[in-house]
């Protein structure tokens, strides 16, 4: 079955404030449906892997020309909406399953119980990535 990156960004939703502006109970509703959500797709065997991600204040970025030392700098760094937040990485029958679930996580309540509508970002994970030049070619005019 293919395998799918489900990403959520630091970007608020739609029409939803920050939520360092969220009331304590708010916080726990949006942690709780996570929870939920995580506990049916490890239960229906769906899910492989998911994690939380520091903000982008505590990254850093290397950069390293395979001779020297690495260099280790605070940024610049794109906007912190373009940081991923978190991620799953689910094992499903189909794009369209995956979908179904990004919705599901992009509906997680916020401020007064509302839906984020938090944007999260699906994209198929490769089983192999490109051996040689020709297969990179292929890769890069069609992402397969």
């Amino acid at each position: 079955m293919p395998r799918y990156l489900l990403a959520v960004t630091f970007e608020d939703g739609e029409g939803m404030p920050p939520m360092t502006e969220w009331r304590p109970e708010e916080i726990t509703a949006h942690l709780d449906y996570y929870a939920v959500l995580h506990r049916e797709l490890v239960a229906g065997g769906e899910l492989v892997d998911s994690t939380i991600l520091t903000g982008p204040e505590l990254a850093v970025v290397v950069t390293s020309d395979g001779a020297g030392a690495p260099v280790r700098t605070d940024g610049p760094f794109a906007e912190s909406k373009e940081w991923i937040a978190g991620y799953q990485i689910v094992d499903v029958e189909s794009e369209e399953r995956a979908v179904e679930i990004a919705a599901r996580v992009s509906a997680v309540p916020g401020v007064g119980g509302l839906p984020t509508r938090q944007p999260v970002h699906v994209r198929r994970v490769m089983d192999q990535g490109p051996a040689d030049a020709a297969a990179m070619g292929e890769y890069l005019r069609s992402g397969s």
